[in-house]
């Protein structure tokens, strides 16, 4: 029977190859796993900070993991500040305001991130504006 789904094939994705994604405030985002390449159900990536950089405020419409790989960092969630150290691994709910600081003046920090649908949106907490995380990594 043929099947109008065309067939998935595995990859393998090298972040030094990729196209790395300006972020501003000093965070570089590097897309890994995602639509463009056939995932449906998660998206995943690699986030740079600069030294003592940090993101804003936001949330996501679904689940989040976040890994600390390199670095100092702060998990500013809601009121709580967490600090990290280099593989300790979140896992926040839906819709919870947070951010992630990089607390070290002469270090770069690294993430790497999964959310639990490939049409994730962040919503910036200040200002409510409201994006696909995987249209601000278009290949």
């Amino acid at each position: 029977m043929a099947s109008n789904t065309p067939e998935l094939k595995p990859v393998v994705l090298r972040p030094g190859a990729l196209p790395v994604h300006e972020r501003g405030g000093g965070a570089r985002t590097t897309a890994l796993v995602g639509p463009s390449i056939g995932a449906r159900s998660f998206i995943n990536g690699i986030t740079s900070f600069a030294p003592a950089s940090a993101i804003p405020f936001h949330s996501h419409n679904c689940e989040e993991s976040v890994m600390l790989l390199e670095g100092e960092a702060m998990l500013d969630l809601e009121d709580r500040e967490i600090r990290l150290q280099p593989l300790d691994t979140t896992w926040i709910p839906p819709n919870v305001s947070h951010r992630f600081r990089n607390l070290s003046e002469t270090q770069p920090m690294k993430i790497f991130w999964i959310y639990a649908r490939v049409d994730a949106t962040r919503k910036i907490t200040e200002t409510g504006q409201t994006s696909f995380v995987s249209s601000e990594h278009a290949r």
